[in-house]
C-alpha cells in the first residue's frame, strides 16, 4: 500500500481517540472542547481528502509506469521478433556479395543490441519500482526482473565477445569470409561464433515471451 494511503488510515483511526479526549475530560475543559470542535472538523475534512488526493497521483504514476514498461519490452522484444526476417531479406537480396550482406546484418545487429540494452535497464528500473506504487505485487515482479537480467547478460556477451571476435576473424581472413573455404581456420572459427550468435539470440527471444508472459499474468494477479 501507498505510504500516502497508508498515513490516512493512521490519521483515520486517531480520529475517534482525538474526539474522546476532548469530550470526556470534564466540566473544567468543557470551554477548550467547544473551542477545538472547529479544528476537529478541519482535520476531519482534510484527513477525508487525503485518499481521494492520493488516488489523483497514483492513477497517473501507475498509467505512466505501466506506459513505459509496455514501450521498452515492445521495442527490445519486437526488434527481436523482427530481425531474422531482414536478414534472410538481407542475404536473399545480395546473394552475389556476402560480405556486404554480413556487413549490413551486422550493424543491425548491433543496433539492435543497444536498444536492447537501454530498453532492458528501463524495464528493469520500473518493474523495480512497480510494488512501490501498488502497481504489481513485490513476488510477482522477481521472476520477470531475474529473466531481463539474463536477456541483458546475454545481449552485453553477443555485443561485447562475440561480434568483436568475429570482426578479428573476418580481418584475419583477409576482409572477407569466405565460406567455401572451411579448412581456414579463421573461417571456422567465424562459423562457430556465428552459430553461437544465432542461439544466444534465440534464447533472447524466448526469455523475452517469457518476460512478456509473466508481466501479462502479473496484471490479472489482485494487489
Amino acid at each position: 500500500m501507498p505510504v500516502i494511503l497508508r498515513k490516512s488510515r493512521k490519521h483515520l483511526c486517531q480520529l475517534p481517540q482525538l474526539f474522546h479526549v476532548e469530550q470526556f475530560q470534564g466540566p473544567r475543559h468543557r470551554q477548550r472542547t467547544t473551542r477545538s470542535e472547529p479544528e476537529l472538523l478541519l482535520l476531519c475534512f482534510s484527513v477525508s481528502l487525503l485518499p481521494c488526493c492520493a488516488a489523483c497521483i497514483l492513477g497517473p504514476m501507475k498509467t505512466l509506469l505501466r506506459t513505459l514498461l509496455y514501450l521498452a519490452l515492445i521495442g527490445w522484444f519486437g526488434g527481436e521478433i523482427f530481425f531474422p526476417v531482414v536478414a534472410a531479406v538481407t542475404f536473399g537480396r545480395l546473394q552475389a556479395d556476402t560480405h556486404i550482406a554480413g556487413a549490413i546484418v551486422g550493424e543491425l545487429l548491433r543496433i539492435l543490441h543497444g536498444i536492447g540494452l537501454i530498453s532492458g535497464l528501463v524495464a528493469l528500473a520500473l518493474l523495480a519500482l512497480a510494488p512501490a506504487w501498488a502497481i504489481y505485487k513485490p513476488r510477482a515482479v522477481l521472476v520477470p526482473m531475474t529473466l531481463l537480467v539474463l536477456m541483458l547478460a546475454f545481449t552485453a556477451y553477443s555485443q561485447y565477445v562475440i561480434i568483436p571476435s568475429m570482426e578479428r576473424d573476418r580481418i584475419a581472413a583477409g576482409g572477407a569470409i569466405d565460406v567455401r573455404n572451411p579448412a581456414d581456420p579463421n573461417v571456422a572459427d567465424f562459423n562457430k561464433l556465428h552459430n553461437r550468435s544465432e542461439h544466444v539470440e534465440l534464447a533472447i527471444l524466448l526469455l523475452g515471451l517469457a518476460t512478456v508472459v509473466l508481466i501479462a499474468h502479473s496484471e490479472s494477479t489482485p494487489i
